[in-house]
């Protein structure tokens, strides 16, 4: 989450303009789009390093990942030619393909085991 947002924040019209790739909102919602995602995102991060009620921080993390593999399912089905899929932005640019949502995936299974592995005290404590 921390890379991901770090490097979309170093490059914010570029992130911009990868969103513009994937035509799915009005060219005036591509900028609040942008600072929303990256502001998620390093909320999300900041969440997961302070430690503070991981549960849900890890929780919160698998549905934000669900949600990209939803929007890369989708993407895909529409058969768009997507050169970078934007997940860090302009930086380290890998192309939307079959396996991309699958990424995604594999980390709200990683969310999934956090979520699992973290510790609840019990009621008799």
């Amino acid at each position: 989450m921390l890379a991901s947002a770090l490097g979309k924040s170093l490059d914010l019209a570029g992130f911009v303009a990868v969103l513009t790739t994937y035509d799915a909102v009005p060219l005036d919602w591509l900028w609040p789009l942008a600072w929303s995602v990256i502001g998620v995102e390093w909320a999300l991060a900041l969440w997961l390093l302070s430690g503070w009620n991981l549960r849900i921080g890890a929780l919160a993390c698998a549905a934000l990942n669900l949600g990209y593999a939803a929007w890369m399912t989708i993407s895909l089905l529409r058969g768009l030619d997507i050169p970078n899929c934007g997940c860090f932005g302009r930086f380290f640019p890998q192309p939307l393909r079959w396996y991309s949502p699958l990424e995604d995936l594999v980390l709200v299974g990683m969310s999934y085991a956090l979520w699992r592995c973290i510790n609840t005290p019990s009621r008799s404590q």
